[in-house]
C-alpha cells in the first residue's frame, strides 16, 4: 500500500516537473518572439509564436502576439482570426478590449467599416475608458456614413444609367418600327426613282420603236405602197372597171347612132328657108 502511494507521488511529481519544463519553454519561445517582433523580423517572430501555441493552444499572449506579428505583416486576415481566438480564451476584460480593440484596427486597414465599427463596440464594452478605442470607433463610424451615402449616390446613377439606357433602347425600337412602317406605306426615294427610271427607258424604247417602224414606213419602194393599193378581188360573175368602163363606151356610141339617126330623118321631113348670098 505504501508502495503504491510512492508511485502516485512520484508520477505526480513528475508531471508537475514536465508541466513546468514544457510552461518554461512555452514562455521562452514567447520572450524570443516578442525579441523578433521588436526587431521587426516578423518571419522568425510569427514561426516562434506559432511553435509556443503548439506546446499549448489555449494561451492568450501566444495567440494575442502571434496577432500582432502577423497585423505589422499586413496579413490582416490571419490577424483577426488569432485576436478572436484571444479574447475567446480570456477571461480578463482587459485582455478582451486589447483583443477586440486590434481587431477593429485590422477591419480598418481592409477598409471593412461596418465590421470595424462593431469590433471597437465590444472593445469599449470591455473597457469603456479607453480614449483611444472611442476615436477609432468615432472615425470608423464617420467613415462608414460616408460609405453609404457614395453608395447610395453611385446605386442612384447605377439606376438612373440603367434607366436611360433603358430609354434610349425603346426610343431606337419605336423609331425602327416607325420607320419600317413608312416604308411599307409609301415607296422609298430610290424606289420612286427607280420606277420612274424604268418608266422614261421604257418610253424611250417604244418612241424609239415607233420612229424606226415610220422610218421603214417612209424608205417603202413605190412598188410596195402600190401593192398596199391592189383593188380587192372581184367576186365571181362580177365585171372589172376596165369591162364596164369599155360597156358605158360602146352604149354611149350606140346611143349616138341612134339619136344621128332620127335627127337624120327630121331635117328630111322639115322645109328649111334660105337666105341670098347676095
Amino acid at each position: 500500500m505504501v508502495e503504491i502511494k510512492r508511485f502516485f507521488l512520484g508520477l505526480s511529481l513528475l508531471m508537475l516537473s514536465f508541466s513546468y519544463a514544457q510552461k518554461s519553454k512555452e514562455n521562452n519561445l514567447l520572450a524570443d518572439g516578442n525579441e523578433f517582433q521588436k526587431n521587426e523580423v516578423y518571419s522568425k517572430a510569427e514561426a516562434t509564436y506559432r511553435k509556443a501555441l503548439s506546446l499549448n493552444t489555449q494561451n492568450v499572449k501566444g495567440h494575442h502576439n502571434l496577432g500582432n506579428a502577423l497585423y505589422r505583416s499586413k496579413d490582416y486576415e490571419q490577424a483577426n482570426q488569432r485576436f478572436f481566438q484571444t479574447q475567446k480564451n480570456s477571461t480578463q476584460k482587459l485582455e478582451k478590449h486589447l483583443a477586440f480593440h486590434n481587431m477593429g484596427n485590422s477591419y480598418m486597414q481592409q477598409k471593412d467599416y461596418q465590421k470595424a465599427v462593431a469590433a471597437y463596440m465590444n472593445a469599449l464594452r470591455n473597457n469603456p475608458e479607453d480614449d483611444q478605442t472611442r476615436y477609432n470607433y468615432a472615425l470608423a463610424k464617420e467613415l462608414l456614413k460616408k460609405e453609404q451615402e457614395n453608395q447610395d449616390q453611385q446605386d442612384q446613377k447605377d439606376n438612373k444609367d440603367q434607366q436611360d439606357q433603358q430609354d434610349q433602347e425603346k426610343d431606337q425600337e419605336k423609331n425602327k418600327d416607325e420607320s419600317e412602317g413608312d416604308q411599307k406605306e409609301k415607296p422609298s426615294d430610290d424606289g420612286e426613282e427607280g420606277e420612274e427610271k424604268e418608266n422614261k427607258e421604257e418610253k424611250e424604247e417604244k418612241k424609239e420603236k415607233d420612229g424606226e417602224k415610220d422610218k421603214k414606213d417612209q424608205n417603202k419602194k413605190p412598188e410596195e405602197n402600190k401593192n398596199d393599193k391592189k383593188p380587192k378581188p372581184r367576186k365571181p360573175g362580177q365585171l372589172s372597171p376596165e369591162q364596164v368602163k369599155s360597156l358605158l363606151e360602146a352604149m354611149n356610141q350606140q346611143e349616138k347612132g341612134v339619136q344621128d339617126k332620127v335627127n337624120a330623118k327630121k331635117v328630111k321631113g322639115i322645109p328649111v328657108k334660105t337666105k341670098k348670098d347676095w
